[in-house]
């Protein structure tokens, strides 16, 4: 007579060896050249193609989609994608830059400084061009007090004078915006780095 504790173990193995091949999913997928092929495993080839799975009798797909790399992909226009990867590019490079906030304050009045002279400088020039403006509608008002007739060559260089502090007012205003547009741009990126690093914003003034 058999040993019952045989068959008793025998019927568990068999009890667990069904449970596994219950447990198991079929895969279907169709190759290069189109056969179609079943399996408990994709041949990595061919895993990020359209597949079907075959659980207990029901046919599920499953599309490239599967992939976690592909579901994380950036959604949205070409113009939002390149747009948010230009947003992460400039906050990767403010926390790589920057360790503290001090150091942010610090780059902007290095900036200030070379922005400032030039600042100066036109207006150094700015004087210069006027003074010399001035001084040559003065010689034109003696010509025209004598009734005498004006020279060619005064009235060309009025004409380049009056151009040349045009010239110096432009560059003036420019370096005057350009000033702004450093603070403004180092306001933005330290509000953006207390952002980042989870900052408490600063007590409104």
């Amino acid at each position: 007579m058999i040993d019952s504790r045989i068959l008793i173990g025998a019927a568990a193995l068999c009890a667990a060896m069904l449970s596994v091949n219950a447990e198991a999913k079929l895969y279907k997928w169709v190759d290069d050249k189109g056969t179609t092929h079943y399996g408990e495993t994709i041949p990595p080839e061919y895993a990020n193609r359209d597949t079907q799975t075959l659980d207990k009798g029901r046919i599920k797909d499953r599309d490239a989609t599967f992939d976690p790399k592909m579901k994380a992909a950036p959604q949205g226009s070409p113009e939002e994608i390149r747009a948010a990867k230009e947003v992460e590019r400039r906050d990767n490079a403010l926390l790589n830059t920057y360790s503290n906030e001090k150091e942010i304050d610090l780059a902007r009045d290095r900036n200030l400084l070379q922005v400032e002279a030039r600042v100066n400088s036109y207006t150094t020039l700015l004087k210069s061009a006027e003074t010399t403006l001035a001084d040559l509608h003065k010689e034109q008002e003696e010509f025209t007090k004598k009734g005498r007739k004006i020279p060619a060559s005064l009235t060309s260089d009025i004409a380049e004078g009056e151009a040349l502090v045009a010239k110096r007012k432009m560059e003036l205003e420019n370096s005057k915006q350009e000033m702004e547009a450093v603070k403004a741009r180092y306001a933005a990126d330290k509000q953006r780095y207390r952002e980042l690093k989870g900052f408490a914003p600063p007590p409104a003034q």
